[in-house]
C-alpha cells in the first residue's frame, strides 16, 4: 500500500483529504474536479472491485483500496464522497458521518424513503455532534440555466408563476444494465428512470415551483426493456403543489438518443424556454435569448451538463466555513418523495397520490 498520506498530513498545510467510494460511471465526476482543486487532496479510492480502484488510483495519483472502512480511522481523510450503487448510499454515508467525516453523496439520497429518513435523522445528529455534514448531488441546480430561471421566479419580474412542465428523451441500451446488475432492479436501484435518470429534472421542477407537493397523478411504464430490467424506462406525470403551480413532466429511456432536457415556465407575464441548456424569453410575441452557458458540455455524457466541478467547489467551501450546505438531507428527501410518489401515484386505482402517503 502506498503511504504517502503519513510523510504530509493534508491538514497542516490546511488541505483537506478526501476520497472516493465507488470508481463506476460517476466517479469521473467527482475525481476530475478535486484534482483540479489546489486546497484538497485526493489521498483514496474505494471500489469493492480492487483493480478498478488500482486503476483509478494510478491515474489520479493515489491509494487504492477495497474496504471503505479504512477511511474510518484515517484523520488525514475529512471528506468522503460516495459514488456506490444507489442501496449503499444511506448506510455507508451513516457510517461515515458518525466517525465524523463530511459526506458528499451522488444521488439518490436513498433507495427507499425509509432508509432516506434514517439518514436524516443521522445527519442531524451529526451536524449537532462533530459538525459532520451531507451533501446531495444535484448539480443542475448550479446551471446558468437553473439560475437564471430560478431567479426569474424569486424577483417576480414576469409576474407569479403559472405553471412549468419539463421532458426527458434519454436512451439506455440493454447492456447499461448487464454490466452493471444493481441497475434495473427495485431492491438495488430503488427504481428505474425515475430515481436514476429524471430525478434531477424532478428536483428542479419542484425547487422553481416553490410549493410543497399536494397531489399528483401519472404512471410509470416499462416501453421497451421489459425483458432485461423490472423497474420503469418511461414516466409522466402532473404535480399540484399547494401555491396553485402544475407541473407536467414526462420522460423516457426508450428513445435513442440522449436529447437535452427541455424546460417551460409559464408566468403572467411572459414565458421561460430552456433549449440545449439555453434560456429564451418570450414575451409579447418577440423571444430573447437570457443565457447561454460559457462552457459547453461535450463527449458521451454531455448531456449530464458541466456543473458537478461547480457543486462540489461549493459543498467544500461550505465545510471550510463550517457553514451548513443548502443541498442537504432534508432536499435530498424533498427530491426522493417526489419520485416514490408518481411510483405510488402509478399504483393507485384513481391515479392520485394525497400528501400523507407522498410524504411517508
Amino acid at each position: 500500500m502506498d503511504n504517502r498520506h503519513h510523510q504530509e498530513d493534508p491538514a497542516v498545510n490546511n488541505r483537506l483529504g478526501a476520497a472516493i467510494i465507488g470508481c463506476g460511471t460517476i466517479f469521473p465526476q467527482h475525481a476530475v474536479p478535486l484534482m483540479n482543486m489546489e486546497e484538497v487532496e485526493l489521498l483514496l479510492v474505494v471500489d469493492s472491485d480492487l483493480s478498478r480502484a488500482q486503476e483509478a488510483a494510478e491515474r489520479l495519483g493515489c491509494e487504492a483500496v477495497d474496504d471503505y472502512k479504512v477511511i474510518l480511522n484515517r484523520p488525514d481523510i475529512q471528506v468522503v464522497h460516495l459514488c456506490t450503487p444507489h442501496h449503499r448510499h444511506a448506510d455507508l454515508a451513516e457510517e461515515l458521518l458518525a466517525a465524523g467525516k463530511h459526506v458528499l453523496t451522488e444521488k439518490p439520497i436513498a433507495h427507499t424513503l425509509q432508509a432516506a429518513d434514517q439518514l436524516r435523522a443521522a445527519a442531524e445528529l451529526a451536524w449537532k455532534q462533530s459538525g459532520a455534514q451531507l451533501g446531495v448531488t444535484f448539480q443542475n441546480r448550479y446551471n446558468e440555466s437553473s439560475r437564471v430561471i430560478q431567479d426569474m421566479v424569486t424577483s417576480g419580474r414576469l409576474g407569479r408563476l403559472l405553471c412549468l412542465k419539463g421532458a426527458v428523451s434519454w436512451s439506455r441500451s440493454p447492456e447499461y444494465y448487464t454490466t452493471n446488475p444493481w441497475r434495473g432492479h427495485w431492491e438495488t436501484e430503488g427504481g428505474g428512470l425515475l430515481i436514476n435518470q429524471t430525478i434531477h429534472t424532478l428536483d428542479l421542477l419542484q425547487w422553481f415551483a416553490g410549493g410543497e407537493v399536494q397531489r399528483i397523478a401519472g404512471s410509470v411504464t416499462t416501453d421497451t426493456l421489459s425483458d432485461v430490467i423490472e423497474v420503469e424506462d418511461t414516466a409522466h406525470a402532473c404535480i399540484d403543489f399547494d401555491n396553485g403551480v402544475r407541473a407536467l413532466f414526462y420522460g423516457t429511456n426508450a428513445y435513442l438518443t440522449n436529447s437535452p432536457v427541455e424546460l417551460e415556465l409559464v408566468f403572467e407575464q411572459g414565458i421561460l424556454l430552456q433549449r440545449r441548456e439555453c434560456v429564451y424569453l418570450l414575451q409579447d410575441g418577440q423571444e430573447t435569448e437570457l443565457s447561454r452557458p460559457a462552457q459547453a458540455a461535450t463527449g458521451a455524457k454531455s448531456y449530464w451538463g458541466v456543473s458537478h466541478g461547480l457543486l462540489i467547489q461549493d459543498f467544500y467551501r461550505h465545510v471550510r466555513e463550517g457553514r451548513r450546505f443548502w443541498l442537504d438531507a432534508q432536499e435530498g428527501s424533498r427530491a426522493l418523495q417526489l419520485v416514490k410518489g408518481i411510483y405510488a401515484a402509478s399504483r393507485d386505482a384513481k391515479g392520485v397520490v394525497p400528501p400523507e402517503r407522498v410524504h411517508r
